[in-house]
């Protein structure tokens, strides 16, 4: 597709001054600024060829080869843009003539010079221990952290040095023409801000630390080696830039009782021998409180019984997991007289030799069906 013309592109004729274009540049820039029209490639296009044409006529030489010759240089190849050009080059080459108050104060942070990047405060990183019935339920923690903040009476103001941008350019000519490279301002430190006035007391950053309570809301579910984030929450930058976040790392203090297992709660339920045979009703502890389960005769060591839905919340909200219950059957390891002689009698009993059946599930069948 042919070039338009670069004067019409600008809307000005070819005897236009210097002013004049310059003038016309930024008028047809704000137009189709990309912050502006945000997603629109044409306009986004239209902001290139803008620039493109700013680019040649704004330079005495390039203007006289391309009243001469248009777009087709002497010595072959078409154009003038010595690269492809994209926005870092247009904000970094052409930022500076959009100061002096003008509408894209608002696009690059004020001051002109190209866009100013906002520098961000450090993130703060905590840890916070809570227990199983926290993590079962969710819980709001109020926390004291010692944050970085601007210092009262600190005042900033545009870094003179970079005038905001927070990068200094740097222009060599080279037999390909003008070359530009940019680096963060020494000055500010690539704040683009420094410090107008400070009171006694405050260093050269204008940061104090300065105890901050901070109310943290920790979902149910949570396990322990998470870590959440708090976006503001953390440090402020010098200068008035983000404040950094606040990285809380999840901490489970161990329950005496149960164990966790993802989202289930294993409690190992110890019961004699009697008990197992006769059967009886016992409590465990859940979350909650207790819970009284029964215990059928003839229960056999090793088996696990499921309390559905009494585990933890899925973070995700993908359910509720289970309370799983081991079944030990405990053999007392010292005997009376008296006690010895009635298990003796019972030895050789039929009933109390081993028979399992079928529907005896042995240890790889129990654990088949917990991990199923």
């Amino acid at each position: 597709m042919a070039k338009r013309d670069y004067y019409e592109i600008l809307g000005v004729n070819k005897t236009a001054t210097a002013e004049e274009i310059k003038k016309a540049y930024r008028k047809v820039a704000i137009q189709f600024h990309p912050d502006k029209n945000p997603g629109n490639k044409e306009a986004e296009e239209k902001f290139k060829e803008a620039a493109e044409a700013y680019e040649v006529l704004s330079d005495e030489t390039k203007r006289a080869q391309y009243d001469r010759f248009g777009h087709s240089r002497p010595g072959g190849g078409g154009g003038y843009s010595h690269h492809e050009m994209n926005m870092e080059d247009i904000f970094s080459q052409f930022g500076d003539i959009f100061g002096g108050g003008s509408p894209f104060d608002s696009f690059f942070g004020g001051g002109g010079g190209g866009r100013s990047r906002q520098r961000k405060g450090s993130n703060l990183r905590i840890k916070l221990k809570l227990t199983l019935d926290e993590i079962a339920n969710g819980v709001e923690k109020k926390i004291k952290v010692n944050r970085l903040t601007v210092a009262e009476g600190v005042t900033f103001k545009t870094c003179p040095t970079c005038q905001g941008t927070g990068q200094v350019r740097k222009v060599v000519n080279t037999m390909l023409g003008q070359m530009v490279s940019a680096s963060t301002c020494a000055t500010c430190n690539g704040a683009g801000q420094s410090i107008d006035k400070r009171p006694p007391g405050v260093d050269s950053s204008g940061l104090v630390s300065k105890e901050d309570v901070i109310s943290v809301k920790i979902p149910a579910g949570v396990a322990d080696g998470m870590q959440l984030s708090m976006a503001g929450k953390g440090n402020e930058a010098p200068g008035g830039g983000i404040p950094g976040d606040l990285l809380i790392l999840i901490e489970e203090s161990e329950d005496k009782q149960l164990k966790r297992d993802g989202s289930n709660l294993i409690y190992d339920l110890h019961i004699s021998f009697v008990d197992a045979a006769l059967g009886t009703s016992v409590e465990v502890p859940s979350i909650g409180g207790k819970v009284r389960i029964k215990i059928d005769p003839g229960t056999q060591s090793g088996r696990i019984l499921r309390l559905r839905g009494k585990g933890l919340k899925d973070l995700n909200g993908y359910g509720t997991g289970d309370q799983l219950i081991y079944i030990n059957v405990w053999v007392p390891k010292k005997l009376t007289a008296d006690e010895k002689a009635k298990l003796e009698a019972l030895r050789s009993a039929p009933n109390f030799q081993p028979h399992p059946d079928a529907n005896e599930k042995g240890f790889f069948e129990r654990m088949k069906e917990y991990f199923g």
